[in-house]
């Protein structure tokens, strides 16, 4: 695996826009101090170019493959002595993980460059006049880029939830700054895009940094790609045991569901049913079928990435070959995860589960104009 190379996250004149937003009809009254992000009625047509965060999620993210339903299992004797590295949460090969181990102190403050890149974009240009979709993706790329800074700077960390910010809880933290307001991550979430969104497959864009949380994407979001990002990652969410589990005839679900539930899930057990139907696949529907009751109680608060939070001090020592033989030294524990990882896909192939086949930006006759805008 060779070194993360500069992700050239520097600062770049980004060409900005951001859109109007709907009133929500059942959620949590709209915080007057946050009122000024409410989506303009009247958008235009800015977009913003996040190229160099597209080029960066593609070089630190390794997608660990769709859910099998099938806990990982306890890590081989082998996995360390006396002392346990790497991962052992039971949903290890879920979701995705960011490779914090190869990361430089360069690459780690290009992130923050980004992000005040990111908060400077709105001094010069009107984020809520942007496009729905425009804006959306903005929120959700300045939220995930200040949570990766964030555990960049504090890592190996095991718990993203415990780690703070100037003695104020990660999640909490109001670090970023747009348009001359301070924001926590949670502020992203809950006081503007929550607030001004009625689709709940908002909540599956922002990445909490745990493994039981929606996966991060490989790909920056954009006005045209942010509908499809989200189908995609609520569709891995669900049908994954981190996301939906049966118990008796009880449905399990992550505590997600009940976090974000006074804005999406009023009538929680028949809202989050009706949610889930909508993107389940065959093995979820079954679930569905088969229970009679909700209740949130999933979860896994362990870091997402590759070497569960922490410097091991034991090292394999690989080459690889093309171009002349490169070497580097992947700690033990994580080259066996990778290993189990490589089973999976070898297990997922003789299922014929082979991936899938996305369409998308394909106008047919008939299509409203705004098909692909997430209210």
């Amino acid at each position: 695996m060779p070194r993360i190379q500069a992700l050239i996250l520097a600062s770049s004149a980004l060409a900005l826009s951001a859109a109007p937003g709907l009133a929500q009809d059942t959620r949590p009254a709209a915080d007057p101090q946050f009122s000024t992000f409410t989506p303009s009625t009247t958008p235009n047509n800015d977009g913003i170019d996040y190229s160099i965060w597209d080029e960066a999620m593609r070089n630190i993210v390794i997608s660990m493959g769709p859910s099998l339903r099938q806990s990982a299992g306890p890590p081989s004797q082998g996995f360390g002595s006396r002392r346990q590295y790497g991962h052992v949460s039971r949903y290890r090969l879920e979701g995705t993980r960011i490779m914090f181990t190869f990361l430089d102190s360069d690459v780690i403050a290009s992130f923050t460059e980004y992000r005040q890149d990111l908060e400077r974009t709105a001094d010069t240009v009107d984020i809520q006049a942007l496009s729905r979709n425009e804006q959306l993706a903005y929120w959700i790329n300045l939220h995930n880029v200040a949570m990766i800074e964030q555990i960049a700077n504090a890592w190996p960390v095991r718990q993203p939830r415990r780690m703070e910010v100037d003695g104020v809880p990660l999640d909490e933290a109001r670090f970023i700054t747009v348009e001359g307001i301070a924001l926590s991550p949670r502020d992203i979430r809950e006081k503007i895009v929550y607030a001004n969104w009625r689709d709940p497959r908002v909540i599956y864009g922002f990445w909490r940094g745990e493994i039981g949380g929606p996966s991060i994407q490989r790909e920056a979001y954009n006005a045209d790609n942010v509908s499809r990002l989200l189908d995609r990652g609520a569709r891995d969410f669900v049908n994954s045991l981190r996301g939906t589990q049966k118990r008796g005839s009880t449905l399990e679900v992550s505590e997600l569901f009940e976090e974000v539930a006074p804005f999406y899930f009023a009538d929680f057990d028949s809202d989050v049913r009706a949610h889930i139907t909508q993107f389940a696949n065959e093995d979820t529907a079954a679930i569905l079928s088969e229970t009679t009751r909700v209740n949130a109680n999933i979860n896994e608060y362990d870091i997402a990435d590759l070497a569960g939070g922490v410097r091991e001090p034991s090292y394999n020592e690989i080459t690889v070959a093309g171009g002349g033989p490169y070497s580097f030294r992947l700690p033990r524990s994580m080259a066996q995860l990778l290993a189990q990882r490589e089973e999976k896909f070898q297990r997922i192939i003789r299922r014929g589960r082979t991936g899938t086949v996305t369409f998308s930006n394909i106008d047919l006759p008939g299509d409203p104009d705004d098909k692909g805008e997430v209210e």
